[in-house]
């Protein structure tokens, strides 16, 4: 059995943020988020990590941060292309947003190959914890269809500073996820949670003790095959509907193989604190906790020495 892979996707563009939020300095001495997602992956087992960008970043990327984990793991690219479509398909006029996270993980299948591989984003700061978890459910054996997802606390993953998009996840009492709903816009109201779908006309509270998905995914190499496959009737579907920004979404592609009794998947509980820079103002929240964390000993100052 091959061994486990780590996927960043990290060729968003950081609209809300206000830039490339996966560049930005989170510490004194230089780090961004990705530093310490690679250095909890790496001590948790992951040997080699696929970075999903666009072309046009790879020179930022090595500078920042290929040129200093190369001499500890394993690091190569891959390349989100716009125009990266199934055969007769086309980029419709106009459009400029990339067409979401089940694309860009088809962007690293041939760096992938036969591995099992888990899924994160480049903006989040998911702890240890999670990485732990899901390296030891990866580096077992487990049949074609068997994956796996870190599920976080509703109220851990929010922010005081705008709203969020969070998976918010069905699990059953054996810990297996039954179901996913996108809620693309969550976000504190009147002492609670809530989510909208008609732009904040109209809430409807969430339980913050529900367990929602931050895209920290484990999937064995035939996730690759079944998206492949399923691209071209997405496409079918919602370009005539939303031809500048449909998403083809790695929550949404899970929950159908769950429905259609071609996947199971177990959910690995993560108490921790989510830390992440949806917007500008979540910036020094996360540089406080950063600082708290390498004072209480759980990392070392400079990461890669």
């Amino acid at each position: 059995m091959n061994k486990p892979i780590l996927v960043i996707m990290a060729a968003g563009m950081g609209s809300r943020f206000g830039g490339l939020k996966q560049m930005a300095k989170v510490d004194e001495q230089g780090h961004v988020i990705m530093d310490f997602s690679l250095f909890d992956a790496r001590r948790a087992g992951f040997e080699k990590a696929v970075c999903i960008i666009k072309p046009e970043m790879k020179e930022d990327f090595e500078a920042l941060i290929g040129s200093r984990v190369r001499r500890f793991m394993e690091l190569e690219y891959a390349f989100q292309n716009m125009n990266a479509l199934p055969e007769g398909y086309a980029v419709p006029e106009g459009r400029i947003k990339p067409w979401g996270t089940t694309h860009a993980v088809l962007a690293a299948k041939d760096l992938i190959g036969d591995s099992p591989f888990a899924v994160i984003n480049a903006d989040d700061f998911y702890g240890k914890e999670a990485y732990e978890a899901i390296y030891a459910y990866l580096k077992e054996p487990h049949a074609k269809g068997e994956y796996a997802m870190v599920g976080y606390l509703l109220k851990n993953t929010v922010t005081d500073n705008g709203h969020v998009a969070r998976g918010v996840c069905q699990v059953d009492g054996s810990d297996m996820l039954t179901g996913i709903q996108e809620r693309l816009r969550i976000e504190k109201r009147n002492g609670g949670i809530a989510f909208t779908e008609d732009e904040g006309q109209t809430y409807t509270d969430l339980d913050p003790e529900d367990v929602v998905s931050m895209n920290f995914w484990g999937y064995m190499p035939d996730f690759l095959q079944e998206a492949q496959a399923r691209f071209p009737a997405f496409l079918d579907e919602n370009l005539p509907k939303n031809p500048l920004k449909c998403e083809y979404l790695v929550p949404r592609l899970t929950d159908d193989l769950i429905k259609e009794g071609k996947a199971t998947v177990k959910v690995l509980h993560c108490g921790a604190k989510w830390h992440g820079v949806t917007y500008q103002q979540d910036m020094p929240e996360l540089q406080q906790s950063i600082r708290d964390m390498k004072a209480a000993g759980l990392y070392p100052d400079y990461l890669w020495k």
